[in-house]
């Protein structure tokens, strides 16, 4: 017979919530923590769930945030998790849905079956996937908790406590168009632009804090035809936040002047994803994190990773928070899996993070 955590995953996984397209997922999220956990829930303006629970057998005055988030990643729509040898996977080609949705029915769980837990806030965010944009949209006033623990990570042994500053850089390059068989003379091509500046670039690891790339060339039309315009998509990442930006400033330097001598033009956006933040290991966060691992016989692994997690945003936001893994393997992918037995484990954990802090 079926646990009812397995039951509650099996259930939240069918139901597609592709980046933008959680609404469905969330309302049913919604309605699951009002019946299931008592809670008080509300959608923001971008359509991010915020719910609270109140404490049991807690004297903690501030309630502590759990963040999670409701997309995924395609393809994820007609997901059928299958179970074999106590391991969920995806029956079909599609991913699983464990990120986040493992994290989700842990936590579920984890309040339903709690001896004790501090009042708590619960955050499923929208777009995590494409760019963290529902974390960045919280409004942040609605929330008063003093610590966080986003549940979004692989290894049950990691808590993330720091990450970089990531800045997107958007290029676009105006040349001139010609017919390139009869007067290529009268042009101006914004491919050579492009490409005369990206030898000048410096790209991969600058330091050991921070990496460039340029991921995404497009431009031209036709083959015929000299090119006027060129797009481009590259990035800075640095745990200096300082560097990401002066890195950041001089790839937008080179683009420009290696489009002037080439007669072109290049307009360079740079929009900063998130900033680079870390946390010291004597933080309250911190502690209770390691101190939960440790009593379920886990050596945590303190970690500083090289992407974003909405943990990025609530730190920045003056809410120290740390990752945590939820025992998934292989996500963003077809092979995506996660085990029965992880995912207890994770539960446990939970627990102990809310006897530690209530």
């Amino acid at each position: 017979m079926k646990s009812r955590m397995e039951m509650d995953f099996e259930e939240m996984v069918k139901i597609p919530s592709e980046s933008g397209n959680e609404r469905e997922f969330l309302a049913y999220l919604k309605e699951k923590f009002e019946r299931d956990l008592n809670a008080f829930c509300i959608l923001d303006d971008f359509g991010n769930l915020i719910a609270r629970v109140d404490s049991k057998k807690s004297s903690r005055r501030k309630p502590v945030l759990f963040g999670l988030h409701a997309d995924t990643v395609k393809p994820g729509v007609g997901i059928e998790p299958i179970l074999i040898d106590e391991v969920y996977r995806s029956k079909s080609n599609t991913i699983l849905g464990a990120d986040d949705k493992a994290g989700i029915t842990e936590l579920i769980e984890a309040i339903r079956t709690s001896e004790q837990h501090p009042s708590l806030e619960i955050v499923v965010t929208r777009e995590e996937e494409t760019g963290l944009f529902g974390a960045k949209h919280i409004d942040f006033n609605l929330l008063q908790s003093d610590i966080g623990f986003v549940l979004d990570m692989e290894d049950l042994d990691s808590i993330v406590i720091g990450g970089p500053s990531h800045m997107l850089i958007d290029v676009e390059i105006r040349g001139k168009g010609a017919h390139a068989g009869i007067e290529p003379e009268k042009g101006i091509s914004a491919i050579r632009a492009a490409s005369y500046a990206i030898t000048f670039l410096k790209e991969g690891w600058i330091d050991k804090e921070t990496t460039a790339n340029v991921g995404v060339i497009e431009g031209g039309e036709i083959r015929n035809g000299v090119p006027e315009k060129v797009l481009l998509k590259a990035e800075c990442r640095s745990l200096n936040h300082d560097k990401c930006i002066a890195h950041s400033n001089e790839i937008k330097r080179i683009f420009e002047n290696a489009a002037t001598i080439i007669g072109a033009r290049a307009s360079v956006t740079l929009t900063l994803a998130y900033r680079a933040v870390s946390l010291d290991e004597k933080t309250e966060v911190v502690e209770v994190a390691k101190k939960a691992l440790l009593n379920n016989g886990i050596e945590p692994k303190l970690i500083v990773i090289a992407g974003g997690t909405d943990g990025s945003i609530y730190n920045a936001n003056g809410i120290p928070t740390v990752a945590l893994g939820v025992g998934m393997r292989d996500p963003h992918t077809v092979d995506e899996s996660i085990s029965l037995s992880d995912m207890r484990r994770a539960v446990a954990i939970i627990h102990d993070i809310f006897r530690l802090i209530s």
